[in-house]
């Protein structure tokens, strides 16, 4: 067999085995390599794509950078890579990439798109595009305080405290009316720096819960010193809907950021095979986890119900 035919057997026997001319598939995150949540959305793409996409990964580093023009100027950057690979399909996870990528520069464009991780309500960046579809993240808050007021089922007033970006004012906002609803009143503390935080979570004391927020978009965050100052000072109980957030919380209903990478990655599958976008409905988040952390329990020596200790995970 003479070099040429060699070479034209080899083209086909990659071309059937799919590694010729594959699928290029673009995760655009709006976060960090390292961050927790980001990372177990990529996990599961990257697990869910397997060898039927080749993936690449953008990263708009806005939980870091939280000021408009970094996020605006990294965009242009995702632009870029998108004009000069020409990905085939596109992922995007969390708000900023939809504000900041796909609504300015993607809407109704060729180019299929598929979102994840987006707050509450998708509103604001004008989906459903004729190009897009994705999938709500919406926190199970409302599980979380029926099982708050099984434990404590006078409490009237809460705080929550939490990093100063963005998506963790718009998590507020929609907090704030759940809780309304339970008649229970919710107020913030926003702060971008541990010695802040420290402080803050301190004065928290003096309300009936403390609802923890995120971490990230604090830099400085020190976890040994945090748990210290938990330790030391939490007086009342605490929850989170972050699985990060358990060292420092009593109770904690969280998302699963799996479900949110398996989720897009098999409807980015479809759309290459052929699936219309506008076609695919939008769909919100149905799983969590509900963990307790018995460290601190035990701590503040408050009396679980028994439903709950035996159903919940334990940290």
């Amino acid at each position: 067999m003479n070099m040429l035919s060699r070479y034209s057997l080899l083209l086909v026997i990659l071309f059937l085995s799919g590694s010729v001319w594959a699928n290029k598939c673009l995760y655009v995150s709006s976060y960090h390599e390292g961050y927790e949540w980001d990372d177990g959305i990529l996990t599961s793409i990257r697990a869910t794509l397997g060898d039927k996409c080749t993936l690449e990964v953008f990263y708009l580093d806005s939980k870091r950078n939280p000021d408009a023009a970094w996020s605006k100027w990294q965009a242009r950057e995702a632009l870029k890579l998108i004009e000069n690979s020409k990905p085939n399909i596109i992922i995007a996870a969390d708000d900023n990439a939809s504000r900041y990528l796909v609504m300015p520069y993607l809407k109704n464009k060729e180019i299929p798109v598929v979102f994840c991780g987006i707050n509450w309500s998708m509103d604001e960046y004008g989906y459903p595009y004729r190009n897009a579809t994705g999938m709500v993240e919406v926190a199970p808050v409302k599980a979380l305080i029926r099982q708050l007021k099984t434990v404590k089922p006078k409490i009237r007033r809460g705080v929550f405290l939490s990093s100063d970006v963005l998506s963790e004012h718009k998590d507020f906002r929609h907090y704030k009316r759940v809780f309304a609803d339970h008649k229970i009143e919710l107020d913030s503390i926003f702060v971008d720096n541990f010695r802040e935080w420290r402080k803050k979570y301190r004065e928290a004391q003096r309300y009936d819960f403390i609802f923890l927020g995120n971490n990230a978009g604090i830099n400085d965050w020190y976890t040994s010193e945090a748990e210290r100052i938990v330790d030391q000072y939490a007086r009342k109980i605490s929850v989170t809907t972050y699985k990060w957030m358990l060292p420092y919380v009593a109770m904690a209903f969280t998302k699963l950021p799996e479900e949110q990478g398996n989720w897009a990655a098999k409807v980015a599958l479809s759309i290459l095979d052929g699936e219309d976008p506008a076609l695919i409905p939008v769909v919100h988040n149905r799983r969590w986890d509900m963990w307790l952390n018995t460290r601190i329990i035990k701590r503040l020596d408050i009396k679980m119900p028994y439903l709950l200790y035996k159903r919940a995970k334990h940290y």
